[in-house]
């Protein structure tokens, strides 16, 4: 349970996976060496996304994988995820950190230095960066949509916690992601 140990996080979107049901996914995931998952669908009703959270936190607790709860620090207790993920808009990582706990995981998302260093002064574990290559899952400010390899790179620099590009990211272009740190 260390986001400094991680190489490969998986976002998970239904509305994004094609004929495969969220647990196929993560179970194949899982069987190809991810480190982590986030469950986000935030398509779906607060019940739905408990009952499936407590699928994947079988699935990824019996594999030894960190599951990390989108937005939602409610369900990330309730199901007993590893943690959560807070955005800009969320509840901050001061108060998810008050209500899961010192041993959760508590990543924020963050676009700019400013943001970044300030999750990081409130307590975050890691920052999410992206999207990296632009995204079409969610409403996304211009300035945040696509920041490429250069501003992840920036922002790494900027802080001391690890940092996990987010956003149209394949195995075509993680290279330059990586690069970045």
């Amino acid at each position: 349970m260390n986001p400094s140990n991680w190489r490969t996080y998986l976002v998970t979107q239904a509305s994004l996976s094609g004929d495969r049901t969220t647990p196929e996914i993560v179970r194949a995931a899982v069987d190809g060496g991810v480190d982590a998952v986030q469950l986000r669908e935030k398509e779906t009703s607060a019940r739905s996304r408990y009952e499936l959270g407590l699928e994947l936190r079988e699935l990824t607790a019996e594999a030894g994988v960190d599951l990390i709860v989108n937005d939602r620090v409610d369900i990330a207790r309730a199901i007993d995820a590893d943690g959560v993920h807070v955005g800009q808009s969320d509840l901050s990582v001061a108060v998810a950190r008050d209500l899961l706990g010192s041993d959760a995981i508590v990543g924020c998302s963050a676009s700019t230095v400013a943001e970044a260093r300030e999750a990081e002064a409130d307590g975050a574990d890691y920052l999410g960066v992206g999207a990296v290559y632009g995204t079409s899952s969610k409403d996304v400010d211009p300035d945040e949509d696509g920041v490429g390899p250069e501003r992840i790179a920036t922002i790494a620099d900027s802080v001391s916690i690890p940092t996990v590009g987010i956003g149209g990211i394949t195995a075509d272009n993680a290279r330059p992601v990586v690069d970045a740190g």
